[in-house]
């Protein structure tokens, strides 16, 4: 296709000259344009480091080459920005595609691809085949040199070569990215990207030490304190420190009009309202270890979690649950100014208010965080019943939420009657003979030290360590009653009493 060009009135240019020099052939011996209508798809990941207008171009190149003198390309679609690991429907262009697909009048009969990797990854193709079987609707693919065979058991088999090839090599390309990301945070300190915690800001730290990224520009960045916000963050430890609350601190921000995050940086956050702060943002602040001045990486990791599958395409979603400290990689020297000592940060840490009822003392739960339920596997929450330490876990329900049906039973452990199986069981004493101890501060000591946790339902109770798992078997014949906290109110004696039977296994 000639393009265009600016040209003086009256002038010929090259590319003028060009278009006329086409053969002109009699229209009855000129071949029709007959044959396939076709839909060509195309993908790339990153838009900053690749040309959009190239790589839809030579990837059209091969898909226009695959249907020569058998149809053509009557529509295109072509996403950007988006990994091969993301689903169909929910890829932007591939999601108008399947949505044509399903339309009658939808103005093409098949499908092509210019490069299989581009398009389709790991069990795609095997989850795309029922959508277009179901609309008769062909996929070209290069690497059959036409049409898929749906019908064909070894083309298909052949197929999930290509698929898996493409998923071994962005595993690949994350390790290899992993692993240097690593490096970098560990040995060189070096911000890896994303926006500065509230209380820094970026400044420049030289040209990239890449030679190649130097060349086209590309510049280091490090934290530096921001004269406006450096003071809040450590007005906040400061108060955490001297042992108020979470929530008392979040007033007086508020109370005092303090801009919080998002409003001090609006431009990094126009998705939020900027006017107030809220607790998770408090405590999100107090938990950040690099306000000590260390990198500190891989706090987060990804996971894609199965979502409702769109008719036979399975679909996630991804989701950032947060690592354990021993997971996360810290800076060996000290990156930037701390705006705390690693000594205040890890006090911070430790601090755990709790309001004072006004019948008595503080309440204690000695295992809190220690137990979590063998039925849902959630952390069991702390629950103080009749003058005494008790958990409890309601499996994700709440007075918000409508009762399911059927539901779990809500599940009751008293502290001290764990402690006593703990103090008492001869099996787990020969590896941890601490826990034999009298003293039960010293028994949840050894349980945090060595991070181990009890595991509860409603028939078992273990304890497990990161190399073994020890049944919490009483001796005797010990009545289930011992592991349910009584009814918090009258009621059917038999009743009370078969809903509290313990099976010991």
């Amino acid at each position: 296709m000639a393009t265009r060009t600016d040209a003086i009135p009256g002038q010929v240019t090259l590319a003028s000259w060009a278009v006329q020099q086409r053969k002109v052939r009699p229209q009855r011996l000129t071949p029709s344009a007959v044959g396939l209508r076709f839909a060509f798809y195309g993908r790339m990941s990153t838009v900053d480091f690749q040309d959009r207008t190239s790589s839809c171009r030579w990837q059209r190149d091969y898909a226009e080459d695959l249907v020569a003198g058998r149809g053509r390309i009557v529509v295109e679609f072509f996403d950007e920005g988006v990994s091969r690991r993301v689903a169909w429907p929910d890829r932007p262009q591939a999601a108008r595609l399947l949505a044509a697909v399903a339309n009658p009048a939808r103005g093409f009969d098949a499908i092509v691809v210019g490069e299989y990797e581009r398009a389709l990854h790991g069990q795609q193709l095997e989850q795309l085949t029922p959508t277009l079987v179901r609309h008769g609707v062909q996929l070209w693919l290069p690497e059959t040199y036409g049409p898929v065979d749906f019908g064909n058991p070894r083309q298909l088999a052949l197929l999930d070569l290509p698929g898996v090839h493409s998923q071994r090599e962005v595993s690949r390309a994350r390790h290899r990215t992993t692993a240097a990301m690593r490096a970098q945070a560990e040995l060189q300190g070096r911000h890896l990207g994303g926006r500065p915690p509230y209380g820094y800001r970026l400044v420049d730290a030289g040209p990239h030490p890449n030679r190649a990224h130097a060349t086209w520009g590309r510049r280091l960045h490090r934290l530096e304190p921001d004269p406006a916000t450096a003071p809040h963050v450590r007005w906040i430890f400061a108060q955490r420190l001297a042992g108020r609350s979470v929530a008392s601190i979040t007033r007086d921000l508020n109370d005092t009009g303090v801009p919080c995050p998002s409003g001090a940086d609006p431009a990094r956050n126009p998705h939020r309202s900027g006017q107030r702060w809220m607790l998770t943002t408090v405590a999100a602040i107090l938990t950040n270890p690099r306000y000590t001045g260390r990198q500190v990486w891989n706090r987060h990791h990804t996971d894609h979690d199965d979502i409702e599958p769109d008719g036979t395409i399975t679909r996630h979603h991804e989701v950032q649950p947060a690592n354990a400290a021993p997971q996360w990689i810290i800076s060996r020297q000290i990156a930037h100014p701390p705006l705390v000592s690693e000594e205040q940060f890890i006090a911070a840490q430790a601090i755990h208010t709790a309001p004072t009822p006004t019948d008595g003392p503080p309440r204690q739960y000695l295992l809190a965080g220690l137990l979590y339920c063998g039925v849902c596997g959630r952390i069991m929450d702390s629950h103080w019943v009749h003058g005494r330490a008790g958990y409890r876990c309601r499996h994700g329900y709440t007075s918000s939420r409508t009762k399911a049906t059927p539901r779990p039973k809500i599940l009751y452990i008293r502290e001290d009657h764990l402690l006593d199986h703990i103090r008492r069981d001869r099996r787990l004493h020969r590896h941890h003979p601490t826990l034999h101890s009298p003293d039960p501060e010293k028994v949840t000591t050894h349980l945090r030290t060595n991070n181990m946790i009890i595991v509860c339902d409603h028939h078992t109770w273990t304890c497990e360590s990161d190399t073994a798992i020890y049944t919490l078997t009483p001796p005797g014949n010990f009545l289930a009653t011992t592991t349910k906290i009584p009814a918090q109110r009258d009621g059917d004696q038999a009743k009370h009493e078969e809903s509290s039977r313990f099976v010991w296994k």
